[in-house]
Order: C-alpha cells, then structure tokens, then sequence
C-alpha cells in the first residue's frame, strides 16, 4: 500500500508544481495551483467532520466536553481568526492606516476581559447557550427566548463578513463570479457544519489554526527577505517598511521595490498612514476610541465565543484555554499590520489599478513575486479562517434556535434525535439568509463583522457581565436594560441601512458620527448597564436560590 502511495505522490507532483507555475493574474482567471491546494484543504475538513460527526446533542453542542486546554486554545484561536481578522484586519490597516489598529486592540482587549471576567464562571454555571445562561440567571423563558433570537442575529451578521470573504476568494481562486463564488463556498461550508456539529468543527478548528496561521506567516519572511527589510522577525522589520511609507520613496531611488508587474515606482509621502488621528486619514480620536471599546466588550459578549468555554471539562481548563487561544490570536495579529504595509507599497504604482481592500493579503503575496503554490496555501489558508468561524457561528446560532427556542421553549418534550433535527434545520436556515445579505456587499468585511460586537456588547454583554458579577440584577432590570441596549442598537443600524439604501433621514450626518455602526455600542453598553442597576434596585429582589447558587457555585 506504501508503495501504491508513494507511486501516485510522484505521477501527482510534477503535475502539481506545472499547474502551479502558470502565470497567475490578480484577478479574472481561474488558478489551477491554489484550486488543487484549496481543495485538497476542503475535503480534509469534510473528512475530519465525517470522522468526529456529532452523534448526539451533547456533541452537536458542546463537543462532548472533552476538548484539552490547548486544543480549545487553538479552537478559540481558528474561531476566532475568522475573514475579519485574517483579511479584514489588513485591508483596514491598508486603507487607513493606524486607524485600523483600533480594531486589533479591541478584538484583543475583548479576550483579556473574557479572561479576567467571564471564562471559568461561565464554566462553572454550566449551560450550554448564552440564551441558555440568560434564561435560567434571569428566571424567565421570555428572557431566554430574546436571547436566542439575539444570538441568531448576531451570528448572522457576523457570518455575513465570512461569507464575503470565501466570496473573494473562491472568485480569486476559481475566476467564477463573486455571486457563484459565494454560493459554492457557502455550500461547502454548511456541508461539513451539519455532518459535524460542535465536536466535528472544534476537531477541524485545530487543523484550521495550522494551516491559518503557517499560511499566513510564510509569506511574511519571504517577502522581508526579498525586499531587505528585517526578516528574522517581520513583525517588528516592518516598521521601516511604514517609515517609507510615511517618508515617501523618491523614483528610481532603488531596484529592489519592484512588483510583480514589473513596476518600479514612486511613493508621495503619507504622514497620515501612521498618524492615529490625523485630519487627512479623515478619522478622529473619538471614533478609534470608541471603535476599540465596542470591539471590547463585543467580544465578551459573542455567543459562539462563549460557547467554546463549554467544550472543556471544567472551569480552570476554560480559563487556560483562553490564555492559550489569546497567544494563538497574537501571533496572527501582529502579523496582520505587516501585509498591509507592503500591500501599500508594491500596489502604489496607478498602474496596478484598483484592488479589492479585503483581498489585499493575497494581493500583496501576488504583487510581491511569490510563488504561485505559496500564494495558493494563503489563500486556502483565508478560506479555512472564515470557515473555521462560520462553522462555529452555525452551530451557536442552530443551538439557540434548536436548544434554547424550540426545546425550551416550543416543544420541551423534543426527544434527542428531534432535537437535532431542528438544530440541523436552523443552521441550514441561517445560511441561507446569510448567503442572500452577503450578496448585497454592504461594507467591508472588518466593518461588517463590527456590528455582529456592536450588537452583542449593547445586549449580551451587560446581561452576562451583571449576572455573573452582581447578584442583585433581576428579571426586571434585564428587560429594562435589554429594551435599551437594544433601542441604542436600532436606531444605529437603522440610520446604517437607510444611508446605504440612499436615504437622508433627520439629524443622519450626527447619527452617523456618534451612532456609527462599527461602534454604538460605546453608548449601548455603558447605558443598558445602567438602567439595569437601577431599575434592579427599584423592583423585587433577586430570588434566594439564584443568589446562593452564584455564591456557592460560580464564585467558590
């Protein structure tokens, strides 16, 4: 069988390594290296799912709760490090400079609070949901029910971002259409999502770190090496790379900065690259600062972020688990900067033209003269970072709608086997609602997946934080609360949709500013919050069991 094997690597090779030299346009053609690699990758995540498929609800939901600490560290990592983070992060940075960096800061901000305040007392409380949590601390299925229906939505925006990015990439890689690349990808995506569940696609999560993470960090001392800048460790060797920029690189004043195309170029100085809220950038003090506190406690308030620390066996293992996906994270957002600094210069040259922002990461490995196959696993290497969340975001939107509405509350007499059913039935649900509102292209992926935290940190996060922290925030400063957090939360997307539907309501251009989208949960919050502790205070006190319950056994 070993020599079976060992016969079709080398016919599979020489094939391979022609396919993979073909001249490689940025855009339009099909590129047989990368498909090959792509989807090689794609039927090891269906094979993976098929061989750890969820064989009841408590491995659809929870992984049987058997994961290590660092294998839900790399799970929480490659969940996280989704089209946003792998894509988004550098075409943010790529587009606006140090601005962009207030993402990086809140979407790490958000794990540290997750570790200080939240990992191992979610543990220990023992739910499966974050509705699940809701319902039960709050004493209300009306509660549990809005909570789910909260977490649906939430993972629907969120998961509207990761199919934009498998869009652009299927597109790059296949030469199709960016509807029928949308539509394959997400096919293929939900395929191995309802074979899987959460056993499957934490198991898968793991691989997909490798791959994200490898992807992502040889093209980086490639492309240092090649134009002499500190390659040992691009990560602090792009610093000068962003000193040309803010310099300016005078015409032919070297040989080595030529791209891809063959351009050698010029560069105006760009001060406002790195300058954190400078007038040119068109951006201001208050919006980084509010982008990073929304990106924050969004973060802590994610659902299917919560969710992980339910896969580990028991408490002290969710907070290691968060300690070690936050060092996961880092090494890929440190990393992130570094595309978007040499994305900046190899595509300066008008020439080039216009490039899609959020496929400036395989842009920059392509205009930097890159190997077609090292391209290629990038690529793949995006795909398995918006499929390793969008799974993740499946399964925590299916439970909410199978555990939470449809058990709870609908049908508590549901045997397992139905129960699965329906969870099956809400993942194919959302994605189709999600494949319809990717098709639009509303944002960017960075900015779209900012209103899936804007939203959780406006909603779930006061309710997880005073529930687990003050026994005293009851049922009725819940809803009081959530009815805030939530008015907050409409009246922003609602000026959002309106503006991109071409509308001009009243007051937009002040709504638009301090209600922006990407970041009204800096108001959302700090008020849901408040109106809870106060209407908490006014009304019945909190029932003794659920107060004695978070004595003895969430903060023991």
């Amino acid at each position: 069988m070993k020599k079976i094997y060992l016969s079709l690597l080398v016919l599979i090779l020489p094939a391979l390594a022609q396919a993979a030299t073909a001249a490689t346009q940025l855009e339009g053609s099909f590129k047989a290296g990368p498909a090959i690699i792509l989807i090689s990758i794609l039927i090891l995540f269906v094979m993976v799912g098929i061989l750890f498929r969820a064989k009841d609800t408590n491995d659809f939901y929870a992984a049987g709760r058997g994961i290590s600490r660092v294998g839900s560290g790399m799970a929480i990592a490659s969940n996280w490090m989704s089209a946003a983070s792998f894509l988004g992060m550098a075409a943010l940075m790529y587009g606006s400079g140090y601005h962009g960096l207030a993402y990086v800061v809140g979407w790490t901000g958000g794990y540290v609070l997750l570790l200080i305040l939240m990992a191992g007392q979610i543990r220990k409380y023992g739910k499966y949901t974050a509705a699940d949590f809701i319902g039960d601390r709050y004493y209300s299925q009306t509660l549990r029910a809005v909570g789910a229906i909260i977490a649906i939505l939430i993972s629907i925006s969120y998961c509207v971002g990761q199919f934009g990015g498998i869009g652009l990439l299927f597109k790059w890689v296949l030469g199709v259409d960016y509807n029928w690349a949308v539509l394959i990808g997400g096919t293929v995506v939900l395929a191995y999502t309802l074979i899987s569940g959460m056993l499957g696609v934490t198991k898968n999560m793991q691989i997909q770190y490798i791959i994200i993470i490898i992807s992502f960090l040889i093209p980086l001392f490639i492309l240092s090496y090649k134009f002499d800048y500190f390659w040992l460790l691009p990560q602090i060797g792009y610093g000068s790379v962003v000193s040309d920029i803010v310099a300016g690189i005078p015409l032919n004043e070297t040989n080595q900065l030529i791209n891809s195309l063959g351009h050698e170029f010029a560069m105006v100085p760009s001060p406002e690259y790195a300058m954190p809220w400078d007038h040119a950038a068109g951006k201001t003090f208050f919006q980084w600062i509010a982008i990073a506190f929304s990106l924050m406690i969004g973060t802590a308030g994610l659902p299917h972020v919560i969710q992980r620390f339910y896969v580990v066996p028991k408490a002290r293992d969710a907070r290691w688990s968060v300690v070690w996906g936050l060092f996961f994270i880092c090494i890929l957002y440190w990393s992130a900067p570094v595309y978007a600094a040499f994305g900046k210069i190899l595509a300066a040259n008008p020439e080039v033209g216009n490039l899609a922002p959020d496929a400036i990461v395989v842009y920059t490995a392509q205009l930097g003269n890159l190997h077609p196959l090292i391209v290629g696993f990038l690529a793949a290497g995006g795909v398995s970072a918006a499929f390793s969340t969008v799974s993740g975001l499946l399964v925590a939107g299916a439970s909410a709608f199978s555990h939470d509405l449809y058990v709870k509350v609908i049908n508590p007499q549901a045997s397992p086997k139905r129960q699965l059913l329906f969870a099956r039935l809400g993942t194919v649900l959302m994605a189709i609602i999600v494949g319809v509102i990717a098709l639009a292209k509303l944002a960017l992926i960075g900015q779209l997946v900012a209103v899936a935290f804007s939203l959780a940190g406006c909603t779930i996060f006061p309710l997880f934080l005073l529930g687990i922290w003050w026994s005293g925030s009851n049922r009725s400063g819940a809803y009081a609360g959530l009815i805030a957090g939530a008015l907050v939360s409409i009246i922003a997307l609602s000026y959002f949709i309106a503006g991109k539907l071409g509308l001009t309501w009243p007051a937009h251009e002040f709504m638009d500013y301090w209600l922006g989208a990407w970041y009204f949960a800096w108001i959302g919050a700090p008020l849901s919050i408040i109106v809870n502790i106060i209407v908490s205070l006014m009304t019945k006190e909190t029932p003794i069991e659920i107060r004695k319950f978070l004595v003895e056994k969430v903060h023991s």
